[in-house]
C-alpha cells in the first residue's frame, strides 16, 4: 500500500473517530432521565465484552497479563482509571444538564492544558508562541469565571483528560491493552452498581423498554469502535494532522450546543471562545512550524 493511500485511510479513520466523539451528545440525549452514574456504569460494563473480543482477536491477553504483573505499571493505570472515570462521568452529566458548551470549551483548551502539563511535569520546553497560547486560553477561562463563575465542567474535562494523556504517555502499555485494564478494574464496580440498582427497582435496564435496553447496550461499541479507529488512524498521520483533526470533536459540541440544544451563548461566552480559538490557531501554527523543522524519520 502506498504512503499516500495509508495517509488517506489514516485521515478517514481518525476524522471518523473525532466526528463520532463530536456528535455523540445526540446519542446520550436519547437516554435523558437516566442518572449519569448509571449511564457511566453501563458504558463500562458493555465496553468490557467488546474489548475482550478485540484482545482475543489480536492475541493480546499475554500483554494484559504482563501489565497486571507489573506493580509500577498497574499503579499508573489505577490513576488513569480514576481519571478516565471522572472524565466520562463529567461529560455525560454535562450533556444531560445543558452544559455542552462547557464541554466544548474543555476539549478546546485540552491541547493547551497538555502543553502546560508537559512543561510542569516532564520538563518540556514551552516555546514562546505556546506560552502565549496558554496565556490567551487562561484569559478566556478567567473572563468566564469573572462573569459566570468558575467553569468547573470545562476545567474538569480538560485537566482530567490532560492528566490521563500525560500518564498514558509514560506508562508501559499499548493503548488498547491499557484501556482494557482500566475497564477491567472498573467493571466489577460498575456491574455491582447496576445489579444493586436493578435489585432496588430503580435501574433502567429491562425495566423501561426494548429501545432503552438496546441504547444502553450500544454504549459499549460506541465507546470502543471510535477508539479503535483513532488508534489505527494515528499510526499513519503526523502529530500536526492529528492536532488539527482533534478540533472536530469540540466543534461538534459547540455547534450542537448553540443550535439543537439551545444553550445560553452571550457576549461573555463569545469573548472567551474567541480568546481560546485564537490561542488554538497560534498553537496549531507553532506545532506545524516546529514539526516541519524536524528531520524526517
Amino acid at each position: 500500500m502506498s504512503t499516500t493511500s495509508e495517509t488517506g485511510r489514516g485521515v478517514v479513520a481518525t476524522a471518523g473517530a473525532f466526528l463520532v466523539w463530536g456528535l455523540v451528545p445526540l446519542f446520550w440525549r436519547l437516554l435523558l432521565g437516566i442518572p449519569a452514574t448509571e449511564l457511566l456504569a453501563h458504558r463500562i460494563a458493555w465496553s468490557a465484552p467488546c474489548l475482550a473480543i478485540l484482545l482475543a482477536a489480536g492475541s493480546r491477553f499475554a500483554e494484559v497479563r504482563r501489565v497486571l504483573c507489573s506493580p509500577r505499571t498497574m499503579a499508573t493505570l489505577l490513576a488513569t482509571t480514576a481519571l478516565i472515570a471522572i472524565n466520562w462521568l463529567t461529560f455525560i452529566w454535562a450533556i444531560n444538564n445543558r452544559h455542552l458548551l462547557d464541554s466544548s470549551l474543555g476539549y478546546y483548551i485540552n491541547p493547551l492544558v497538555s502543553v502546560l502539563l508537559g512543561f510542569v511535569f516532564l520538563g518540556e520546553r514551552l516555546r514562546r508562541i505556546q506560552g502565549l497560547a496558554v496565556l490567551l486560553a487562561a484569559a478566556g477561562v478567567l473572563l468566564l469565571t469573572l462573569r459566570h463563575g468558575l467553569p468547573w465542567v470545562s476545567l474538569t474535562l480538560a485537566f482530567s483528560f490532560g492528566l490521563y494523556g500525560l500518564l498514558r504517555k509514560v506508562v508501559n502499555a499499548r493503548p488498547m491493552v491499557g484501556l482494557s485494564v482500566e475497564i477491567a478494574v472498573l467493571s466489577p464496580i460498575a456491574t455491582s452498581y447496576l445489579l444493586w440498582r436493578g435489585h432496588q427497582g430503580t435501574g433502567a435496564f429491562t425495566t423501561a423498554d426494548v429501545r432503552t435496553d438496546l441504547l444502553l447496550a450500544a454504549t459499549g461499541p460506541l465507546t470502543v469502535v471510535p477508539l479503535l479507529w483513532f488508534n489505527r488512524g494515528v499510526r499513519s498521520l503526523t502529530l500536526a494532522t492529528v492536532g488539527i483533526l482533534q478540533y472536530l470533536a469540540p466543534t461538534g459540541h459547540f455547534v450542537l450546543g448553540i443550535t439543537l440544544f439551545r444553550e445560553t451563548f452571550g457576549a461573555t461566552h463569545l469573548g472567551a471562545f474567541a480568546l481560546i480559538w485564537t490561542a488554538l490557531v497560534l498553537y496549531s501554527i507553532d506545532l506545524r512550524r516546529h514539526l516541519s523543522r524536524m528531520p524526517p524519520r
